[in-house]
């Protein structure tokens, strides 16, 4: 074909307008359009994936608009995200205090690395977790940590300023040496590493009350098992204190009775607490009576799969237990629960299986701004009371009758 044929000129229509041009040229403005209109696309996905728009990151985590605002949510002085599981029991708690960020715990599975994240980047918008607070060695409160081969664990992702952990632990398996190594290249990388007995104390430059900003604060506080041995792992849990103004919101791990008991008697002056996260996601060994006799909660907030068999076929101690309920009962109705699990008998083996999970109030957000309480839900915003599944697995205590 001669030079001549390539640049015979045809008349083409372009937006209603007949234009001369070569095929070659035709054709490459083709592609440049084409360009552009899938870069415009993307654009659009990206943003409205980030701000809302048609859904996006409501749709992506069920959120409602009614229950959850994310942009009320990112206006609050403080909130405090108590983030949902979805198959499996652990704990994970993202704080925002102004401009500081605080993780503690970061839930079961390491594939829940990616949904952690993409959480966690609707609020954390500079890359950098101020405080990262690790309760205890426990897989259910470390995966997240770790990540997998396709999604970042938050010690690759982000720059974690302050590490906060437990100062003992028994070996406990291949996740635990990966939490360890990932934990190890973050301190290579500037990070600052404490146990919590070194904040107690004072020592190395940890402290034991942290300055979040906006006048809020986070202690450390003391409990004997940071220096002597338990039979329970969970009794080595790190246990904090968030003040705000008078109010007072309380983690403790999954610290069991025996902790407990020691937490109590370290701090004294522990009293009259806003918030509490249940101790050990709702189990018969936690949340035990002189510890709540002592704090009296206001609200409490469960991370659980309510009703899961996970680690038992007693439908009554399935967190949360019928007796964790009794007790906190004397107390408040304000309970929330993350997630639950549906079960059915497996004739083969005889045994109750986890066959469906959803969500109970799904993501939890307490916030609190000038005093005034806020109570955000990415699901439901029924207390516990008053769902489905507590009128089908629990008994009603007679507090709650009324």
């Amino acid at each position: 074909m001669s030079d001549n044929q390539h640049n015979i000129q045809d008349t083409v229509t372009i937006f209603g307008k007949s234009t001369s041009l070569t095929k070659r040229r035709f054709r490459a403005l083709c592609i440049c359009l084409a360009i552009l209109l899938i870069a415009a696309i993307v654009a659009v996905a990206v943003a409205g994936y980030y701000l809302g728009w048609l859904g996006g990151v409501y749709a992506l985590h069920n959120y409602d608009r009614r229950l959850y605002d994310i942009g009320a949510i990112a206006e609050e002085q403080l909130s405090i995200h108590f983030l949902q599981m979805y198959r499996n029991n652990g704990d994970c708690v993202y704080i925002k205090a102004g401009d500081t960020d605080v993780l503690i715990d970061s839930g079961a599975g390491s594939n829940y690395a990616a949904t952690l994240t993409q959480y966690l980047d609707r609020f954390c918008t500079d890359g950098r977790i101020e405080y990262v607070v690790v309760t205890h060695g426990d897989a259910d409160h470390i995966a997240g940590f770790v990540g997998t081969s396709s999604a970042k664990g938050v010690f690759d992702k982000y720059v974690c300023d302050t590490i906060i952990q437990f100062p003992r632990h028994e070996p406990n398996g291949e996740l635990f040496k990966m939490f360890a190594a990932k934990r190890d290249e973050e301190v290579s990388d500037g990070a600052k590493c404490y146990t919590a007995l070194e904040c107690v104390k004072g020592l190395r430059g940890a402290q034991r009350v942290y300055d979040l900003g906006n006048g809020v604060t986070m202690e450390i506080l003391y409990q004997e098992f940071y220096e002597k041995p338990s039979s329970e792992e969970n009794n080595y849990s790190v246990c904090l204190l968030i003040r705000q103004g008078d109010n007072k919101y309380l983690f403790t791990g999954d610290l069991e009775t025996e902790g407990e008991a020691s937490l109590i008697a370290c701090n004294p002056d522990l009293t009259d607490v806003t918030l509490y996260k249940a101790g050990h996601h709702g189990s018969v060994n936690a949340s035990s009576a002189a510890l709540l006799r002592q704090i009296r909660p206001q609200y409490v907030c469960v991370c659980c799969i309510a009703g899961s068999v996970e680690y038992t076929q007693k439908a009554l101690r399935t967190f949360p237990t019928q007796s964790f309920i009794d007790r906190v009962a004397l107390y408040t109705d304000n309970v929330y629960v993350t997630n639950y699990a549906r079960t059915e008998m497996d004739e083969d083996t005889g045994h109750y299986e986890n066959v469906r999970f959803g969500a109970i109030n799904g993501d939890i957000v307490f916030a609190c701004t000038d005093d005034e309480v806020t109570m955000y839900f990415s699901e439901s915003d029924s207390k516990l009371k008053d769902t489905d599944w507590f009128g089908e697995n629990r008994q009603l205590p007679e507090q709650w009758s009324d």
